[in-house]
């Protein structure tokens, strides 16, 4: 399926519709076991994946690059830490995202962004909607610049080959 992106001022829009229900597209992006399994773009993994998800609860994760093939990305890692703000299980939920480090400080040098994710289902399939702002349209050009275009399309290829997975299990 494909992954429609589009900018508006300061947001970063993310739809796409999966072949599965919507209690597994949301554990899909609420629970470790699911996480570790797509997170990331091709030739990355989490290496790390603590998440506490409820409102305050917090999401701290580490991805590695582990493919040698992406030259100067090899062995990178690129540290993050969610705070959920609100969550309505199985329809919707907010948080805000920033990079860490390995202790889960935030870098102050990154822009956050606060995101909405809604999940919606129509017959047997879910449809993913992240609306992510920043304060700035110019803060979210300096992260479309470091690839996160490039990087949210393979993590949602990752995503629907995962529910793939799961469901023929």
């Amino acid at each position: 399926m494909t992954t429609r992106i589009r900018v508006e001022g300061n947001q970063f829009i993310i739809e796409r519709t999966f072949g599965a229900p919507k209690d597994l597209v949301f554990r899909a992006f609420t629970e470790a076991e699911h996480l570790k399994k797509w997170w990331g773009p091709h030739g990355w993994t989490l290496t790390r994946c603590d998440i506490d998800f409820r409102p305050g609860g917090v999401w701290h994760y580490c991805m590695k690059c582990e493919d040698p093939a992406q030259g100067d990305f090899y062995g990178m890692e690129s540290w993050g830490k969610t705070i959920y703000k609100e969550t309505n299980p199985q329809d919707f939920y907010s948080c805000t995202d920033y990079f860490s480090d390995e202790e889960g400080t935030i870098n102050e040098e990154l822009p956050p962004c606060f995101t909405e994710l809604e999940f919606v289902e129509r017959d047997g399939s879910t449809t993913v909607i992240n609306r992510s702002r920043y304060e700035t349209a110019a803060q979210l050009q300096s992260v479309i610049d470091m690839g996160m275009e490039h990087g949210v399309r393979e993590t949602w290829d990752r995503l629907e080959e995962h529910l793939a997975a799961v469901q023929s299990a």
